[in-house]
């Protein structure tokens, strides 16, 4: 079974936890570490011949273009993960649909790709926010991996089918790619898409779910990561022992996870996986 996975491309200075202690007027005071990061990242994936899905922040490509320059000559996919890093379900549908032309301006101009994949910053489009699909396919997106079927704090929509679907707005369709979740019991759903969940817990407990998906569910799993979480030496700015923890912890075996997952499992592209060739023709020349 052929999996997607996906990278969220942001500075350690840009999780939602972090941002309380760094603003955006501050980010670009800060030393990037960005570079280092996503070519350890970058080799291992070589390693591995493994191709994927990074989800650009729109800030990264008009600030660090030559990254994504280099993401792109190895092979990978360009997706958008919005300009700024903000909750869409704390903007106004204007404010959106701003920051998405915004963002899908940057990452043209860093590396000459208009991206057809959104990430939502920390899965933010949630029951409340369901009105930023319709933009995205205004904007010309055919694949959306936004939506966490999960009971969260921050995000996650429970109930929320738990696999790839298409989901019909008033502009037009888009697939929309859920991460990936096993159900335990009637109603009871969870997380093992990688992220902060890959690792806080035991490899384990990540692989049994993504095998319990491909032969009980018969589906592909999506996983997500970021490049600062192969980076156990970046600074902590995260105040609150709740977003110190969800940083910050297992940093150090994050690696080892990462290359066990690339060898025990099969991995590429969200368009790869999730190919929409109807989609993709139909938007050939929007934005």
């Amino acid at each position: 079974m052929l999996n997607a996975l996906t990278i969220d491309l942001e500075e350690y200075f840009h999780p939602t936890e972090v941002q309380t202690s760094a603003g955006f007027d501050q980010w670009t005071l800060l030393p990037s570490r960005l570079a280092d990061e996503t070519n350890i990242l970058l080799d291992l994936l070589d390693r591995r011949r493994v191709k994927a899905t990074f989800f650009v922040l729109g800030w990264v490509a008009k600030h660090r273009p030559s990254i994504v320059r280099g993401i792109l000559n190895r092979g990978h996919e360009i997706g958008c993960h919005s300009f700024a890093h903000q909750l869409v379900y704390n903007l106004t549908p204007h404010q959106f649909r701003q920051d998405a032309i915004h963002a899908i301006k940057a990452i043209q101009d860093a590396c000459g790709v208009t991206p057809r994949s959104y990430r939502a910053p920390s899965y933010s489009v949630t029951q409340k926010s369901m009105w930023a699909l319709e933009i995205l396919v205004d904007c010309g997106f055919t694949h959306d991996s936004s939506i966490y079927p999960i009971s969260h704090d921050r995000y996650g929509i429970p109930g929320f089918p738990r696999h790839s679907h298409e989901i019909q707005t008033a502009s037009g369709p888009i697939l929309e790619v859920p991460i990936a979740t096993v159900e335990l019991a009637p109603g009871n759903v969870a997380p093992v898409g990688g992220g902060a969940y890959l690792r806080l817990l035991p490899y384990a407990y990540t692989a049994a779910g993504i095998r319990r998906i491909n032969q009980q569910d018969n589906e592909p799993a999506c996983v997500y990561l970021h490049p600062w979480e192969l980076d156990a030496d970046q600074p902590r700015m995260a105040r609150g022992l709740i977003p110190q923890l969800r940083t910050y912890t297992g940093l150090k075996s994050m690696p080892g996870k990462v290359d066990r997952l690339l060898r025990d499992f099969s991995f590429s592209s969200i368009s790869a996986v999730y190919p929409v060739q109807q989609q993709l023709q139909r938007v050939a020349g929007a934005v």
